[in-house]
């Protein structure tokens, strides 16, 4: 069984490898889901680590149904990550009715070229998972990264198991909650890759700031904050 590791620095990517990890899918920003890493870090791990690294490419956080400026991004991250030689790709996206976009998908594969390709966790948003499949199987994407549409992999392990049994080529790879008390279950349901972070939260300085500088309020599933034009307008013309 192939044990992914969801690494969200260059600390985690080596401590993955040197916990006998099979892969990585390399990200940053776990808490909002995962968003694609810096170039700073796709270079330091390409430099560091040996085993085989999927790089995530999600440019911001919230749905999964980007503008054509946000698409252009991705293709451009992607582009990079062949030229640096990684193994793999992590990306997806949907419409605005939670269906699976299988034409932007398609491209983003394309542009992955021969780098193995995973269907990310927005297969968990999808209504119609099964049809999805179908059209991912299609499209010889390689791996779907899904919980089975439920908060953790062990309580969405029965469609999780359905999908599998469905599947022609595409590899389901259980994600969400995966830990040492439970990935026997996956082991003995037949997957054949299963996928973790395996964090916990480490203390870097002694004393707790004053305020924080974690904004609660741009946390949505469903809003992406952006800066609005009236909104700037007024401050310039209160100081120009």
């Amino acid at each position: 069984m192939i044990v992914e590791v969801c690494a969200n620095s260059l600390e985690s990517a080596i401590v993955a490898e040197q916990a006998g990890a099979d892969r990585i899918e390399l990200c940053s920003e776990l808490a909002v889901g995962g968003l694609t890493p810096s170039y700073g870090l796709l270079k330091a791990v390409k430099e560091q680590v040996s085993i085989p690294v999927h790089v995530l490419i999600r440019p911001r956080s919230g749905d999964f149904t980007y503008s054509d400026d946000e698409f252009n991004i991705m293709l451009a991250d992607i582009a990079l990550c062949v030229e640096m030689g990684f193994d793999g790709i992590v990306s997806g996206v949907l419409l605005s009715d939670f269906l699976l976009d299988a034409d932007r998908t398609q491209i983003l594969k394309d542009a992955a070229g021969e780098l193995k390709f995973t269907f990310h966790r927005a297969f968990d948003w999808i209504e119609n998972p099964f049809e999805a499949l179908q059209k991912l199987d299609a499209m010889q994407v390689d791996y779907i990264l899904s919980s089975g549409q439920q908060n953790s992999a062990l309580l969405g392990v029965d469609l999780l198991s359905e999908l599998k049994k469905k599947s022609k080529s595409v590899q389901i790879m259980p994600g969400s909650g995966i830990n040492a008390g439970n990935v026997e279950t996956f082991k003995t349901r037949g997957f054949s890759a299963v996928h973790l972070s395996g964090t916990a939260l480490v203390k870097t300085i002694l004393n707790k700031p004053n305020i924080s500088m974690n904004s609660e309020g741009f946390l949505s599933d469903d809003h992406v904050a952006i800066t609005q034009l009236e909104n700037i307008n007024a401050v310039v013309a209160k100081v120009k």
